[in-house]
């Protein structure tokens, strides 16, 4: 990463005394993690911190947070936060995203403001928000990005904080499985483990601390699995009956994705959760065929970007427009295409 930007970075937040830090909508571990290692750092510093989210967190992630981090459009209407009711505001912060549609709500509100904005972030896609922007796609999570800024800041890391960066990490490498784990990921934790991060209560707090209703959900999930194209993709989706009837939130199907990618001839994978709104959300997960040694992952963000999404090479989400079969024909026909 340039220096230069990041010594405009420390030069934003050294001058601002009030700051708000929010993220994408639907945030996830890498999400959550440098939300609460940004809200730490900084108010050791001595600023005045406010967290936001767009969109409620997935209970797994609440331990993160020692209060409620209010939501945009429930404890804070967004006229407030247009309005300046939500406070004075120096500086936002944005993690983990570079892009609009990945800000509803809250992109009202950066279009119009004068106020400086920092982008911390690892995504290809991205719109030209922020007066500095801190974008390394290299990094295997917005985690890192944030780490390697603060090192270069030379800020302290407390506990809490350095929790948040383990957790951003690890999450965004499906716990060091997945094939952005790089060496770069296992030196940060090992230097946020020695600052007293425990790995074992951070991994029973993420994966094993699940609801019931969440379980019954992922039960309904499993029975819709459809192998297509010899078995190489995989679809499955769930109705909106289906939350209605195991009392689970749509915030719940975080991960659900991955489930099928234990088979061993999936090399892609799809959900679709039919939303309230009457649109399908689909999420895409890839990786290397092993029928075709060599050949590379098939690009889900490719796929993803043509409906106005993205993500990563390998995960990657959209919106798509009802009924549920139509969506599912448009990703199976996208897919078909790649894995000839």
């Amino acid at each position: 990463m340039d220096s230069e930007v990041y010594r405009q970075a420390v030069a934003l937040i050294t001058e601002a005394k009030n700051i708000l830090v929010t993220t994408h909508t639907r945030p996830d571990g890498d999400a959550c993690g440098c939300v609460r290692a940004t809200t730490e750092v900084l108010r050791g510093l001595g600023k005045m911190v406010r967290p936001l989210l767009l969109s409620p967190m997935p209970d797994w992630y609440g331990f993160l947070f020692e209060e409620k981090v209010p939501i945009l459009g429930e404890e804070v209407p967004v006229e407030d936060l247009v309005g300046g009711g939500f406070g004075p505001i120096d500086l936002v912060i944005i993690v983990d995203t570079n892009s609009y549609s990945q800000l509803p709500r809250f992109e009202t509100y950066l279009k119009q403001t004068t106020t400086p904005v920092l982008v911390i972030d690892h995504h290809v896609a991205a719109d030209p928000l922020g007066r500095v922007r801190i974008v390394d796609e290299t990094a295997a999570a917005a985690g890192l990005v944030l780490y390697d800024f603060l090192q270069y800041a030379g800020w302290p890391i407390p506990r809490q904080a350095a929790e948040g960066l383990f957790v951003a990490v690890s999450t965004d490498t499906g716990w060091f499985h997945l094939r952005n784990t790089d060496s770069r990921v296992f030196r940060c934790c090992a230097d946020l483990i020695d600052m007293g991060i425990e790995p074992n209560d951070l991994y029973r707090k993420l994966y094993e601390s699940f609801s019931y209703p969440r379980f019954q959900l992922m039960v309904a999930l499993l029975t819709t699995v459809e192998l297509h194209l010899g078995g190489r993709y995989a679809s499955q989706y769930l109705r909106r009956a289906d939350f209605a009837r195991t009392g689970a939130a749509y915030r719940d199907t975080e991960n659900l994705v991955n489930e099928c990618q234990r088979i061993g001839s999936v090399s892609v994978a799809a959900l679709f959760v039919e939303l309230k709104d009457g649109r399908i959300r689909c999420s895409l997960r890839s990786r290397p065929d092993t029928r075709r040694p060599g050949a590379p992952a098939v690009d889900v963000n490719e796929i993803a970007r043509r409906f106005g999404g993205g993500g990563h090479k390998m995960a990657s989400g959209t919106y798509l427009p009802s009924p549920l079969e139509q969506a599912m024909q448009l990703i199976y026909d996208e897919v078909a295409r790649r894995l000839v």
